[in-house]
């Protein structure tokens, strides 16, 4: 069995648990009220902000001997720049405040969330960071879409300004996803197999708190 069919099979579980979760349901099949999307936004909004900088402190600590799991990293940092920008300018289209939502901290579960992931690099092993990739593209990949159109049509509006961050990387993560699936095939050694299924079902688990805030 390749390691990304045990990653699934390992963490698919904690994966289907934020679809029995209340808001994400409504969110999935009816949208969300205008307030309650700009508080998803702006505790997002942090989460994309600490992105770039979780893989780049991962990717210093990656020796030659995970050489590829470095430059995947090097590669994402590129292509994610400047998307927390899209989150603020959705806000700014619902009508919030980007300054105020910048100065104000996220909810305690974002704030595990994002601590764990400077955490596991630094103190596990630097190509545990694959979970946290892992998590968040099939996440924006399966649900990202469906998430945007359904909020757009619950508030009557299209789904163009105010949901570019979602609707984007809907398309984009299924790509991320694809050269992600390569990248964890180079992965064998058992100890850091086990350090990345652990910090995805970690992090499904917080985004699953994040999400019952």
């Amino acid at each position: 069995m390749s390691f990304f069919i045990r990653l699934i099979e390992n963490t698919d579980s904690q994966r289907r648990e934020l679809e029995l979760v209340p808001k994400v349901d409504r969110m999935i099949h009816k949208g969300l009220p205008k307030e309650e999307y700009v508080t998803f936004l702006s505790d997002l909004y942090h989460i994309v902000w600490h992105f770039c900088p979780v893989m780049a402190a991962a990717a210093a600590r990656c020796g030659d001997d995970y050489q590829q799991v470095r430059y995947h990293l090097y590669e994402n940092i590129e292509e994610e720049k400047g998307h927390d920008q899209w989150v603020l300018d959705d806000l700014r289209a619902m009508g919030a405040d980007p300054e105020q939502v910048k100065r104000r901290a996220p909810c305690a579960a974002v704030q595990a969330f994002i601590g764990f992931n400077y955490y596991s690099p630094e103190h596990v092993h630097a190509a545990s960071v694959v979970g946290m990739l892992y998590s968040l593209e099939v996440i924006s990949s399966v649900y990202g879409g469906r998430v945007a159109t359904s909020i757009a049509r619950g508030l009557g509006m299209e789904p163009g300004a105010g949901f570019a961050f979602l609707q984007s990387h809907a398309s984009m993560d299924q790509d991320h996803m694809a050269k992600l699936n390569q990248l964890i095939k180079t992965i064998v050694d058992p100890v850091v197999q086990e350090a990345i299924i652990n910090v995805t079902n970690v992090n499904f688990y917080l985004l699953k708190q994040f999400m019952s805030a």
